[in-house]
């Protein structure tokens, strides 16, 4: 049985192979690029994990030995983006410290969790997973595609340089609040003075080093929470910052200003109180939208329309779905959800998929069906708002990572028997998993 797995698993990569050698051609879906118009009658070609072209039927060319795949009636847009994710089971921070940056989520993640094949069910291509909240900083996120894989190697995100690429999770509010007398901070003010403080200590810990001018007799000894929030102080690290109520998210923009970093609001369920506030400060806003709000005090004032308003303002908004606070499967919903409350459907679009491509700095890769972009896309069966709706399949690189029509697929977008087993590898082969 495992020679029979192994041949199996090389028969399954040879053909992953030999589709990015040759060009895939989907013609004739409604294609929604997000950069431009849509188009009716479409194609989108692809090669090598690249869009090669995307146009109208008719007038854009196919090349000649391109497998081609007939799709009408179906729609075809970009992968979403997930920009705030706790899947994996990754945690940071302990109870050590309220500030932990050289906690890495990347350290804790299972690569093998049923949750990435739920998410892909769901159209979601890319994601921000990050520690918890119960921090004033929990540590360092990371930017995965939810490729199908056994190790983490197989889902990173990185850049021309081979770098790992990730954010910084801050939090305030009452999450990280403790009682007072302890490491943890009583007040919402403490909480502040606790994060300024270690944002000085980390520009003291880079005046040594560049003092030391290369020397390394005079250079401090290393500190890898003081390198985390220097990566952070030279943006090189983008702070994704739980905030809810109006005077936290003002504090977080407050934060930022001070210290010059660039930051990214995370669910700011006060959003629409300070709506003008958050768009003059050019900050980005992911936000969660969800049909049975409830839990927290400080969220008692969330309210659907925070799209809305933020669009109104001019800011830019994305959506998350804070996994599993909101089932990955269901991402589509929340841009329905907003359009509902008020959000055109034109940035509502726009927040699934390219939002969350510029929260990322990843919008030179993702984000829009563009040429020269990554070939990831999804197929849908409908209107992606229509609750009728489902994901068809999901590709990233080019790869087809899910496919409703596949049993074992199918079983992980509806649930049942055996959809919960995360331990295995997911390579569309029942075979290779028994």
């Amino acid at each position: 049985m495992k020679l029979f797995r192994f041949f199996t698993l090389l028969l399954l990569l040879s053909g992953a192979a030999m589709a990015q050698d040759k060009p895939q051609a989907y013609i004739g879906a409604q294609i929604i690029t997000i950069s431009g118009q849509p188009i009716a009658n479409g194609v989108l070609v692809i090669h090598r994990g690249k869009i090669v072209a995307v146009g109208a039927n008719g007038s854009t060319q196919i090349p000649a030995d391109a497998q081609r795949h007939e799709v009408s009636g179906k729609v075809i847009m970009p992968g979403l983006i997930d920009s705030h994710s706790h899947i994996g089971g990754g945690s940071g921070g302990d109870a050590s410290a309220p500030l932990q940056p050289d906690v890495r989520v990347m350290d804790s993640i299972n690569a093998r969790d049923v949750g990435f094949q739920r998410a892909q069910a769901g159209g979601i291509t890319t994601a921000n997973v990050m520690p918890g909240s119960g921090h004033l900083l929990s540590g360092q996120t990371i930017y995965l595609k939810y490729r199908d894989g056994k190790t983490l190697d197989d889902l990173v995100i990185k850049d021309a340089q081979g770098t790992i690429l990730g954010g910084m999770k801050m939090a305030n509010g009452t999450n990280p609040i403790r009682t007072p007398g302890g490491a943890f901070p009583g007040t919402r003010s403490k909480s502040a003075a606790l994060a300024r403080e270690q944002f000085i200590k980390a520009q003291n810990y880079r005046n040594r080093v560049n003092q030391a001018n290369g020397d390394k007799d005079k250079l401090p000894p290393r500190d890898l929470a003081m390198e985390g929030l220097l990566e952070v102080l030279d943006g090189k690290r983008v702070v994704h910052f739980h905030t809810h109520k109006a005077e936290d998210i003002l504090t977080a923009l407050r934060l930022s200003k001070e210290f010059g970093f660039k930051i990214v609001l995370q669910h700011v369920s006060e959003a629409w109180k300070v709506a003008d506030e958050i768009a003059k400060s050019g900050a980005p806003s992911s936000i969660i939208l969800i049909d049975s709000p409830g839990g927290k005090l400080e969220t008692v004032d969330v309210s659907i329309s925070n799209g809305a308003a933020l669009e109104r303002a001019g800011a830019l908004t994305g959506f998350h779905t804070d996994d599993n606070i909101t089932d990955s499967r269901f991402f589509l919903r929340s841009a329905g959800l907003a359009v509902r409350a008020g959000m055109s459907r034109e940035k509502a679009l726009y927040g699934l998929t390219m939002a969350g491509a510029i929260m990322l700095d990843l919008q030179s890769r993702l984000g829009s069906l563009e040429r020269g972009k990554d070939a990831d896309f999804i197929i849908l069966s409908g209107d992606p708002l229509s609750v009728y709706t489902r994901v068809l399949e999901t590709h990233i690189d080019g790869v087809k990572v899910f496919d409703f029509s596949n049993p074992k697929d199918r079983l992980y977008a509806l649930g049942g028997y055996g959809a919960t087993n995360g331990q295995q590898s997911h390579l569309h082969n029942d075979e290779e998993n028994k």
